[in-house]
C-alpha cells in the first residue's frame, strides 16, 4: 500500500511539461513582399475581397496585354488562370451563335454550344498533342495560353459585326478577310511565342501545325458568319 502511494506521489509531484506556441498564420504578412522576378507575392487570407478581385482583374488584363503585345514571355505561363479564356469563349459564342428565330433562315451561324466546344474541345486536343510531343508545360498552362491568345480573333470579330452593320459589298467583305487573317495571324504568332520555347526543338514544326488549325477553325467562324 505505502509502495503504491510512493507511486502517484512521484507522477503528481513530477514537473508538468510547458504548453506554449504561436497561434499565428505561418504565410501571413501584414506588408507585400517582391520576388526576384519583379511580381509582388501576395497573401489573401487578410485582405478584403474587393481588393483581391479587382488584384484578379488587374492580372487578367495584364495577361491581355501580353497576347497583344507577345514580349515577356512568363507571366502567362506562371500565372495562369481561365478567367480570360471564359469571357473570351462566351463572348464569341454569344456574337457567333445563329438566330433561333424562324423568320431568319438566312442567319446560318453556329450555335452558342458548338462554338464552346469547338473552343474548348480544340484547346484540350492541341494541348494534349503538345504534351505527347514532349512539351515541358501543364496541361492548364497551355490551354491557357491558347484561350488568351484568342484576343485577336474576338477583336477581328468585334470589327466584322461593325462592318457587318452596312449593306454588304466586295469592298467590305475584303475589309473583313483582312481583319479577320490579321486576327489569326497574329493570334497563331503570339501562341507560338509563348509555346514554342516549351517544345524540342527538333519537334516545333509538329507542335506549331495544330495550333495553325486550331486558330484557323475559329477564324474562318469568324469571317463566315453572315
Amino acid at each position: 500500500m505505502d509502495a503504491k502511494l510512493d507511486m502517484f506521489e512521484d507522477v503528481n509531484t513530477s514537473p508538468s511539461p510547458s504548453l506554449e506556441g504561436d497561434m499565428s498564420i505561418p504565410g501571413k504578412r501584414t506588408t507585400t513582399t517582391t520576388s526576384q522576378n519583379g511580381v509582388p507575392d501576395y497573401n489573401t487570407l487578410d485582405e478584403p475581397i474587393k481588393e483581391t478581385v479587382l488584384r484578379d482583374i488587374r492580372a487578367v488584363g495584364v495577361k491581355f496585354y501580353h497576347v497583344l503585345y507577345p514580349k515577356e514571355k512568363s507571366s502567362l505561363l506562371r500565372d495562369w488562370d481561365l478567367w480570360g479564356p471564359l469571357v473570351l469563349c462566351t463572348f464569341m459564342a454569344t456574337i457567333l451563335q445563329g438566330s433561333s428565330s424562324a423568320d431568319s433562315m438566312s442567319d446560318n451561324g453556329p450555335e452558342f454550344a458548338q462554338v464552346f466546344v469547338i473552343v474548348w474541345i480544340g484547346a484540350a486536343i492541341v494541348t494534349l498533342n503538345s504534351k505527347l510531343l514532349g512539351g515541358n508545360i501543364s496541361f492548364f498552362q497551355s490551354v491557357c495560353v491558347l484561350g488568351y491568345c484568342l484576343t485577336p480573333v474576338a477583336i477581328s470579330l468585334i470589327v466584322c459585326r461593325i462592318i457587318l452593320l452596312s449593306t454588304q459589298t466586295r469592298l467590305l467583305f475584303f475589309l473583313r478577310f483582312v481583319t479577320t487573317t490579321m486576327g489569326f495571324a497574329w493570334a497563331t504568332y503570339a501562341s507560338f511565342i509563348f509555346l514554342g520555347q516549351s517544345q524540342p526543338p527538333h519537334r516545333k514544326p509538329l507542335a506549331v501545325y495544330p495550333i495553325f488549325l486550331f486558330f484557323f477553325i475559329i477564324s474562318w467562324l469568324v469571317l463566315s458568319h453572315n
